[in-house]
């Protein structure tokens, strides 16, 4: 029983699958006739009628017949092949053959896209060919008045074509003869044809006129203006040769003549209304003028320059080359009593190169004036280069004069210091004797006697000529650690003496009551007789510190009090 279950209820499921298979495949049946009745309904004719407003002659009459039949096919034969595709799907369907149905099915898909795009075909030459009337004669209404207008504007103003104008009146023939060439092929019903002559005659009218607008100017130029800028500055370049200017080395004349000569092949090629690359020359040659006249202007303020400022010049160079020669001398002097550092001698012989170089360039320049081989320009450019290095030069000289000067005042701030020093030393001595210790130790007596013995060089080194103040500066540092030193150690020698005996005084309450207290402070007060101050502050401070502890910062913050 249950096998005959299970086999009704495949079965069942079985039949299910099937049905629901077939009812996509007539499904599919349903898409594909919905889309081959949308392709009916295309007013595919009616678009290709519109082509009747157009002269239905040569290319045109062709495409128009061709397209005509395309679409007669496509609706008698092509779209009624779909329609037995469908029905023999549906009948493959009827007898569960899903597989040839699908097979069926795609063949009538790619049917259909190959009529598709057969229409896109149709559609897209169609409008290409009505854009291209379109345009054609657009371009053709609006051209016909432009080139009218050339026409008109070259017979008004042919004075300022001159014998250009035989064959401007040719270029507006040619495009005339364009214009004409479109009517032709309009009336041949070749529409893209008339479209790319419209392009072409465009592109050619507005070359035309580019050339009608700019050629007045540039002939008026090639003939006129620059000509008569290229005489007038010839003129004056003569007449600064004849006033003494300099000119002749910048090689004007040749610029000018090759340029004439320019200009006349240029006004030959403007006969033929050729005005390839004729602009951007004559801009060149324009500049180029400028710069020459801004050359020669220059020339004339050089030479202006030159007159003014070369008298000046030479005084300056004099000037400095007496003042080097009187420092030379005050050099001398001073390095009888003083040492010169090398670097401050090289300094100075350095200027005195440079300067003799100034003078040899005096003499350069006035002989330059004479022989006419150099332009005011460079000469005036050697004359401002050189009152530089005067500048310069005389800032270098102060410099050095206040080295020099330095050397003077050093020695003296160091005798001052000299003086200063040995009064510290003898205020150093006097705190000695009045400090009412029992006896100064031998190594402050020693660290005196080397402080005086660093000043007595400092007075060797002030006394040694030349005399070299790196070597007094150096024996003053000495001098000064020395004394520094000595002062420092007098007043820990002095600290601990007077530190130590208010430790005695302070730990002599406790010696009554404390035997081994008392034999400490007697070996602290031996030490302190012998001058060992330090030895004995520590023995004093170490005996009253077992007996009393904290007794020594007390005595030490007591003594700071009564020392401030």
């Amino acid at each position: 029983m249950a096998v005959v279950v299970g086999i009704i209820l495949a079965i069942i499921v079985c039949l299910t699958i099937a049905l629901i298979v077939r009812k996509r495949v007539y499904d599919q049946v349903d898409h594909i006739e919905k889309w081959k009745l949308d392709i009916t309904d295309r007013d595919v004719a009616k678009q290709i009628g519109k082509i009747k407003t157009l002269n239905l002659s040569g290319e045109t009459l062709e495409k128009f017949e061709e397209w005509k039949e395309e679409w007669e096919k496509i609706v008698t034969k092509s779209l009624p092949d779909i329609e037995k595709y469908l029905m023999d799907a549906e009948e493959a369907a009827d007898r569960f053959l899903v597989p040839k149905a699908n097979k069926i099915l795609k063949e009538a898909e790619n049917h259909l896209e190959k009529i598709e795009e057969e229409i896109k075909e149709i559609i897209g030459e169609l409008e290409e060919l009505l854009y291209a009337e379109e345009t054609g004669r657009g371009g053709a209404e609006e051209l016909k008045p432009r080139i009218k207008g050339l026409r008109s504007m070259l017979s008004q103003s042919r004075y300022q074509y001159g014998k250009a104008e035989k064959q401007f009146d040719k270029e507006i023939d040619e495009l005339e003869a364009i214009l004409d060439q479109y009517d032709a092929f309009v009336n041949d019903g070749d529409y893209l044809k008339a479209n790319e002559s419209i392009s072409e005659l465009k592109e050619s009218t507005e070359k035309v006129e580019n050339k009608l607008d700019t050629f007045p100017d540039l002939l008026k130029q090639v003939k006129q203006e620059l000509p008569s800028q290229l005489t007038n500055l010839s003129s004056g370049m003569k007449e600064m040769r004849e006033s003494g200017y300099r000119i002749r080395h910048l090689g004007f004349e040749k610029e000018i003549i090759t340029y004439q000569e320019q200009l006349r092949d240029i006004e030959t090629q403007l006969e033929t209304a050729d005005i390839t690359d004729v602009e951007q020359l004559l801009q060149q040659m324009e500049t180029r003028i400028l710069e020459m006249y801004e050359a020669l202007e220059g020339e004339a303020i050089a030479k202006n320059y030159i007159e003014q400022k070369g008298p000046e010049y030479e005084d300056s160079v004099n000037q400095i080359s007496a003042t080097y020669e009187t420092a030379k001398r005050e050099v001398e002097e001073i390095k009888k009593a003083y040492y010169v550092e090398d670097d401050d001698m090289e300094r100075f012989q350095t200027m005195g190169k440079a300067i003799k170089a100034l003078n040899g360039h005096v003499e350069e320049l006035n002989q330059s004036v004479e022989d006419d081989k150099q332009s005011h320009s460079e000469l005036k450019k050697g004359i401002e280069e050189g009152f530089k290095k005067i500048a310069q030069l005389e800032e270098e000289h102060e410099s050095f004069k206040k080295s020099i000067a330095n050397l003077r005042k050093d020695e003296l701030e160091a005798r001052d210091k000299l003086v200063e020093m040995r009064g510290q030393l003898t205020d150093l001595n006097r705190k000695l004797k009045k400090s009412n210790i029992p006896g100064v130790p031998s190594y402050i007596w020693t660290r005196f006697e080397t402080a005086i013995q660093k000043n007595d060089k400092v007075m060797e080194a002030l006394e040694t000529y030349p005399l070299d103040m790196n070597n007094v500066q150096q024996a003053l540092t000495e001098a000064k650690k020395s004394i520094e030193q000595a002062y420092e150690q007098v007043d820990m020698m002095l600290d601990q003496a007077y530190l130590t005996e208010q430790v005695i005084q302070y730990a002599n309450r406790y010696r009554s009551k404390h035997s081994d207290l008392d034999n400490k402070l007697k070996e602290a007060e031996r030490l302190f007789r012998n001058y060992e101050y330090e030895l004995s502050l520590e023995h004093a401070a170490k005996a009253v510190e077992e007996i009393e502890p904290g007794s020594l910062q007390k005595i030490e913050s007591y003594q700071t009090e009564r020392s401030q």
